[in-house]
């Protein structure tokens, strides 16, 4: 079994800074890409940011130049580093990784459980 455990959400005013982890743990041989998305009420989840596994890392436009994915590969653990951040942002962030359980073995999508992001004065 796999779990993703997301953490560092909560209250920000506009032009903080927070810090989402997405702790996986469990059987893994292999992370691979690994995603965030979010979803604001009545909204579409929306792409926000991916790290592939050579290291190449993709934005949503309406994020780029203040959210930076990260990886952490001894820590099985995926970061997104939010700066900048504005009452938009606000929504529930997810976590999406690409793992692979044993040798040989297919590699799987695996979610966080979502963790509230609130922006606002």
């Amino acid at each position: 079994q796999v779990q993703l455990v997301e953490s560092g959400g909560g209250l920000v005013q506009p032009g903080g800074s927070l810090r989402l982890s997405c702790a996986a743990s469990g059987s893994i041989l292999n992370v691979y890409t690994a995603r965030w998305y979010r979803q604001a009420p009545g909204k579409e989840r929306e792409l926000v940011a991916t790290r592939t596994t050579i290291g190449t890392t993709n934005y949503a436009d309406s994020v780029k130049g203040r959210f930076t994915i990260s990886k952490d590969n001894a820590k099985n653990t995926v970061y997104l580093q939010m700066s900048s951040l504005r009452p938009e942002d606000t929504a529930v962030y997810y976590c999406n990784v690409v793992i692979r359980r044993i040798p040989g073995g297919p590699a799987d999508n695996f979610w966080g459980q979502g963790i509230q992001v609130t922006v606002s004065s």
